[in-house]
């Protein structure tokens, strides 16, 4: 693990693989409640069936990355888009990227996408090439179904042993990581969060893969994406699977990403 400053802020990182001029970097962007740790050794799977060099990190308030000021508001992941993540791809020196994201991480990476073809199409912005996006689970507007299942686990949060198995990747972070994200979630407000007027920006190919058992979500946001992204979109759908295919399915998973990163060099 190493450390990188952003925006004065003090952030984890690994870097898998030697950069490659001829490829793009896989940057991981991990879900809600993830970090650095919580990817576990996917990231070096993929980048071993792709040959990328792969850039995995903790954002600001997770794992053993800097504490970030609470309340979040209720559009940090679009800030987080806009400021931090622009940010880290500059510091990194990553100027050729494919993004693969998870749940929030995969929002923020939708985000990104539609502000940079906004921002510009020349890269006159010095932001680097982006050739493609992978979400997992992703979010793009508020569900019932979600909250529901967000509020079962702030009181798992609160009454079982969940504080203590994500305390083993947070830290001293633990606190500032979960009430960051499930107080956000979990506030009446945010049932307006949407995404959507992002998605007719991207112009990049994106592949989206969820779970039929995804607690979180429902195809629904597969759907709202396959009809606002301009760009080609692949699908998949995998039984058996809920809301972390990487963990659920990581056979599949694994190979559905292989073959899409593979498409895009």
């Amino acid at each position: 693990m190493s450390e990188i400053e952003v925006a004065g802020a003090r952030i984890e990182y690994a870097r898998i693989g030697a950069a490659d001029m001829a490829k793009p970097t896989l940057v991981f962007l991990h879900e809600g409640l993830g970090s650095l740790s919580l990817w576990r050794d996917f990231p070096a799977a993929v980048a071993a069936a792709t040959g990328c060099p792969a850039f995995v990190y903790s954002r600001q308030g997770y794992g053993k990355s800097d504490p970030v000021a609470l309340p979040r508001p209720l559009d940090f992941m679009q800030r987080e888009a806009m400021g931090p993540l622009p940010a880290l791809l500059q510091a990194a020196k990553i100027d050729d990227a494919i993004l693969i994201g998870h749940s929030d991480g995969a929002s923020i990476a939708l985000v990104y996408a539609g502000l940079r073809e906004k921002a510009s199409a020349t890269r006159a912005d010095g932001g680097p090439r982006l050739r493609g996006l992978a979400v997992l689970a992703p979010h793009v507007f508020v569900e019932r179904f979600c909250v529901d299942a967000i509020a079962r686990t702030d009181e798992a949060y609160r009454t079982t042993d969940l504080r203590a198995r994500l305390e083993r990747h947070h830290g001293t972070n633990v606190d500032c990581a979960f009430r960051g994200w499930a107080d956000c979630w979990l506030d009446p407000k945010f049932l307006a969060w949407n995404i959507e007027s992002y998605l007719g920006s991207i112009a990049v190919p994106t592949l989206v893969i969820q779970g039929e058992d995804d607690e979180y979500g429902t195809l629904e946001q597969v759907a709202r994406i396959r009809r606002g992204v301009r760009s080609p979109v692949e699908t998949l759908v995998l039984r058996q699977c809920g809301h972390s295919p990487q963990r659920d399915r990581p056979d599949a998973t694994l190979d559905a990403l292989a073959l899409f990163v593979g498409g895009l060099l």
